[in-house]
């Protein structure tokens, strides 16, 4: 026989039993590398689609400040994760091993460094770098990597003038003439041109790092050495969700971007998508990802790219590249098998 104390009882626990399983969850602090872009559409889908739900996971996702910032943020314990560049990692390896987090799912294998000039300047080859002004934002991999860049190619550094900017100032500084070229994300720029009502293909020359010289791997998703040691199963339930969000973007674009306006309503959902389709374009599909999956590297290419980053820096130690990547959390190659369709 129900009682009104019983039934009350049943309505109490009813009530409750939301919070026991919202409790049950384990909370990740999760930064992005910059502000909302469709290029993160995998973070949200997996919100979305309940994919850390289903990994026991509670993941709030943040706005960042820098791939680099990424880094820095994990390692004052402030954000148990995030997508930034692997090259900050190597550099922070370097002298604070024990803090800096670890990279465990790459996300994009080919690097967005770039150079763009506009076409009327006459900067037809990397030769013409020398003798110009560039515009670079201090802290930033691109500007950071520049001494790399110019040895690498045999560059004479003391002949270029590098000027200090904000990011934000590149592209209106490089259409105006202010600067000959700019040193930026190609993924971030290239939009920032469209913004401005340029067209980057047209009127601008690009110069990724990747041509010449700097094969580096650049950004993905790290976790913190306390999370790793903690809990794994967090790591790993990460992983497989953001994995499988990645799929399911690489098919359908179009869900991709409505995940991303429902985390910001802001988002220019055109622009947006368009980037996104220039990630997959540009940096995420290689004849390497095919062969080894989504989310892993080829350890003998970070090895160069960790001796790249330490020659350029003059860091005081050299990483080991399992210092660097961690592919422990990987779902079986199988189940990483990226097929792009612009959709």
């Amino acid at each position: 026989m129900i009682t009104r104390r019983t039934a009350a009882a049943a309505l109490g626990l009813t009530l409750f039993a939301p919070h026991v399983r919202a409790q049950a969850l384990t909370s990740v602090k999760f930064t992005l590398g910059w502000k909302t872009q469709g290029s993160d559409a995998p973070y949200f889908v997996a919100r979305d689609k309940g994919y850390f739900r289903e990994a026991g996971l509670d993941v709030v996702i943040d706005q960042g400040e820098g791939s680099g910032a990424t880094v820095t943020r994990i390692m004052g314990g402030a954000y148990d994760a995030g997508f930034g560049d692997i090259n900050a990692i190597i550099q922070n390896a370097a002298t604070r091993p024990a803090d800096t987090p670890v990279m465990v799912y790459q996300m994009w294998n080919q690097p967005p460094f770039a150079f763009v000039a506009k076409t009327s300047s006459g900067i037809k080859t990397i030769r013409d770098l020398e003798g110009r002004t560039l515009g670079g934002a201090p802290g930033t991999p691109t500007t950071r990597l520049l001494p790399v860049f110019a040895k690498a190619n045999n560059l004479d550094l003391a002949k270029m003038k590098l000027t200090s900017m904000a990011p934000n100032l590149q592209e209106p500084m490089l259409i105006q003439g202010q600067i000959d070229a700019a040193l930026v994300f190609n993924i971030t720029s290239y939009f920032n041109l469209v913004l401005n009502r340029q067209d980057p293909d047209k009127d601008f020359t690009w110069f990724a790092f990747g041509d010449y010289g700097l094969d580096l791997y650049s950004n993905g998703m790290m976790v913190s050495q306390k999370l790793i040691r903690d809990n794994p199963r967090a790591v790993a339930g990460l992983v497989k969700a953001v994995n499988k969000a990645s799929i399911d973007v690489a098919a359908d674009q179009t869900m991709a971007m409505a995940s991303v306006q429902s985390y910001d309503g802001l988002v220019n959902i055109p622009v947006e998508k368009r980037r996104l389709q220039y990630a997959f374009d540009k940096l995420i599909m290689s004849p390497e990802l095919k062969e080894i999956g989504s989310g892993d590297v080829k350890d003998d290419r970070l090895t160069r790219a960790i001796d790249m980053v330490v020659t350029g820096y003059e860091l005081p130690r050299t990483p080991a590249a399992g210092e660097i990547f961690n592919r422990t959390f990987l779902p079986p190659r199988a189940e990483r098998e990226l097929a792009y369709k612009m959709s």
